[in-house]
């Protein structure tokens, strides 16, 4: 089950599961075969895979037949969209240099 909800989400992006295997999740390509044939990942993989698609875990794992995350995480814009999935695919390190980015521009903005 797992599988198939990734690889619905997939479509629904446009983007293939080897992108957001290699490049979203920096994992090996082997993982979509891995995933094709039953093996769920670990607990860590399916939370990022959650927030990246903006899902619950229940989701992902076939436990809720929609998505049930609250109705404000569903309305994010276009931007707000992007802006945490940029986020989301930063390794840890880099998400601290992300905010304090933001924080500065949002500082500058509030100067004017």
């Amino acid at each position: 089950m797992f599988f198939e909800q990734v690889s619905k989400l997939c479509k629904g992006q446009n983007i293939s599961l080897t992108f957001l295997v290699t490049d979203c999740l920096k994992m090996s390509v082997s993982n979509v075969t891995k995933w094709r044939n039953g093996n769920v990942p670990k607990s860590d993989t399916v939370k990022k895979i959650a927030a990246y698609f903006n899902v619950s875990t229940d989701y992902l794992l076939g436990n809720e037949t929609e998505n049930r995350l609250p109705a404000k995480a569903k309305s994010l814009s276009d931007i707000e969209s992007e802006i945490l999935e940029i986020y989301n695919t930063l390794p840890k390190d880099k998400k601290q240099a992300f905010l304090t980015v933001a924080r500065s521009l949002k500082s500058q903005s509030a100067d004017k």
